[in-house]
């Protein structure tokens, strides 16, 4: 089993044991535009992917 990403409506499969930092570039998705959550909580894209998790990505969106 490895780990998922949910971006909208988008599903995306990640290995997991790597850095949630690195599978967004894997999947060239920029670290910068997106916050990851699990459970509901915010976390740092340092954090290590672990077998099974579902972690939710929402756009950042700026303004000025």
């Amino acid at each position: 089993m490895s780990a998922k990403f949910l971006l909208r409506k988008q599903e995306f499969e990640v290995r997991h044991g790597i850095s949630i930092g690195e599978a967004l570039r894997e999947l060239e998705i920029s670290p910068e535009s997106v916050l990851p959550t699990r459970k509901g909580e915010l976390i740092d894209e340092d954090q290590i992917l672990q077998e099974g998790d579902v972690i939710r990505l929402v756009r950042v969106i700026a303004g000025g």
